[in-house]
């Protein structure tokens, strides 16, 4: 911990030396991206300082107890002691979390798609349903939410929806919602009522901003089309749908719902930027696959992270064995829940890596 310190320590110096130079304050992107990194490296040191001084203050009261023979000053000593004891423990945790590697996604906006899996029409209405989830959350959180591209079915549903959710906190709070989720109910048009099990697959990308990822225009085939469905008159008149197909990779993007090519090419390059970027983290990252539909699986009913179980009002995540018996409340985007217990098995797991490294 002490080498990691040291570290951060001359990092911070070197940031700060970077930060007073003319060219620097020339450069927006480079005082953004350094004083993004000015204001983590200030806490750890801020943290790192008030530990030292406790340190010290400790060291000089334990000497009281050698040296002093008054019984009042013994006492005092003996106070201190403990108070500064109590204050270094919890210091001594909050530098082990600031120590965790940091994230390049820790600010980052979110693109979600989700997609119907197994389970035909009911799989796409529940589509729907994620949806709504991830919009009423939004709304809590007083982010915004943008759709980005949707292609409906014919029953209310749909194939699949990309949307982005920007705000403070968006992609580090909804990342974990990446996986299949299962949906066990009695369809509408189930006249046994037989209960069904359907999927829907949710990918949740960081969105890249243009100072994190270039794109050569070069590494990039456009196609225009027309749009489908409901659109009016002019819908087959123009082609405003836009299809990116990226050469290097071939990640294929299309958007239709803006008016203009302009628009939907904008919001595809946002898709593309964020689809590329994310798999550039999972390849530098090895506890998350390369491949990118490993984050979502096949959409098979047997894969889950999350289960709807509507006949018994119950929500079960998986991964940690978090139960909630309030599925309406869930599902009208009352998550954090799940997010808070999430986040913090993933923070033990990178405090007890910190700890053994």
């Amino acid at each position: 911990m002490l080498n990691r310190l040291g570290e951060i320590a001359e990092r911070h110096v070197e940031v700060e030396r970077l930060l007073s130079l003319p060219e620097t304050s020339q450069d927006t992107n480079a005082m953004r991206r350094l004083g993004r990194e000015h204001s983590e490296l200030q806490s750890v040191v801020d943290l790192w300082r008030e530990y030292e001084s406790a340190s010290k203050d400790l060291k000089q009261a334990r000497s009281l107890l050698d040296d002093e023979t008054d019984a009042e000053m013994l006492d005092m000593a003996r106070a201190e002691i403990s108070q500064l004891e109590a204050k270094i423990a919890p210091l001594v945790e909050q530098i082990q979390s600031a120590l965790i590697p940091g994230d390049a996604t820790e600010h980052a906006d979110a693109v979600i798609e989700i997609r119907a899996g197994a389970g035909g029409d009911e799989a796409g209405l529940f589509a729907g349903d994620l949806l709504r989830m991830y919009q009423r959350y939004a709304e809590a959180n007083k982010w915004k939410l943008d759709i980005l591209d949707v292609n409906e079915t014919g029953v209310g549903g749909m194939k699949e929806v990309v949307f982005e959710v920007s705000g403070d906190g968006a992609f580090r709070r909804l990342k974990l919602e990446s996986g299949v989720h299962r949906v066990q109910r009695v369809p509408t048009t189930e006249s046994q009522g037989r209960i069904h099990t359907s999927t829907a697959t949710v990918a949740v990308l960081p969105k890249a901003e243009e100072v994190d990822l270039e794109i050569a225009d070069v590494d990039i085939r456009t196609d225009v089309y027309h749009s489908g469905g409901a659109g009016g008159q002019n819908v087959n008149k123009v082609a405003t749908a836009i299809r990116l197909t990226h050469i290097p990779t071939g990640i294929v993007v299309t958007c239709q719902n803006e008016r203009s090519q302009l628009q939907n090419r904008l919001k595809a390059m946002e898709i593309l930027r964020a689809r590329i970027w994310a798999e550039q983290i999972r390849q530098q990252q090895s506890e998350i696959a390369a491949d990118r539909k490993s984050q979502v699986g096949t959409g098979d009913r047997s894969e889950k992270i999350r289960t709807y179980n509507f006949p018994q009002s119950r929500v079960t995540d998986h991964r940690i064995g978090f139960t909630s018996h309030q599925l309406e409340r869930v599902l009208a985007g009352e998550i954090d829940g799940f997010i808070d217990a999430l986040l913090a098995e993933e923070q033990a797991r990178k405090l007890a890596a910190v700890a053994t490294g």
